[in-house]
């Protein structure tokens, strides 16, 4: 499953876009990289280029990372939108953006919060030095039940299967 991530956003969650991006950006790459080499899902990271002189948009690889600064006058959403469009249900778009996310639903990528991401990523930068650990999701003992009245919307149940292996 191919992380197509709005990077500002991303940043943005921790409170501190006042402070000066470069090494945050350097910082988020870097963990990337290893949630990449961990999980072994392909990362795309968007970030906000519109304030820039960028006459087109710039794309690098970065750390293994594919990095994409949108052109002058475009906006991370609209790019990430466009990749949405192109992968559909080979992408989970990681975004806090309500627009962007039911934008990527309807195109049937799979959607998570920039702190729902977070939190997944942070946990797998820690485990990094333990491989052979497991997420606390995968490692919950599971029950056979015959019938639960609180269970899930078919949907959510949907949603988190695909984005179990992230």
């Amino acid at each position: 499953m191919h992380i197509v991530i709005d990077g500002y956003n991303l940043i943005g969650i921790n409170g501190r876009m006042w402070a000066d991006l470069e090494p945050q950006r350097e910082r988020l790459l870097l963990d990337l990289e290893r949630y990449q080499r961990i999980k072994g899902n392909p990362v795309t990271v968007v970030f906000d280029g519109w304030r820039s002189n960028l006459s087109i948009e710039s794309e690098e690889r970065i750390r293994g990372i594919k990095v994409i600064f949108t052109r002058a006058g475009e906006k991370a959403d609209q790019v990430i939108n466009r990749i949405a469009e192109e992968m559909g249900n080979r992408c989970v778009v990681v975004s806090s953006d309500r627009e962007v996310s039911s934008y990527a639903r309807s195109q049937g990528a799979a959607t998570m919060s920039s702190g729902e991401f977070d939190e997944r990523l942070k946990l797998a930068v820690l485990m990094s030095g333990h491989p052979e650990q497991k997420d606390e999701e995968d490692s919950a003992p599971t029950q056979q039940k015959k019938g639960n009245p609180r269970k899930l919307p078919k949907s959510e149940r949907k949603r988190r299967q695909r984005l179990k292996g992230l």
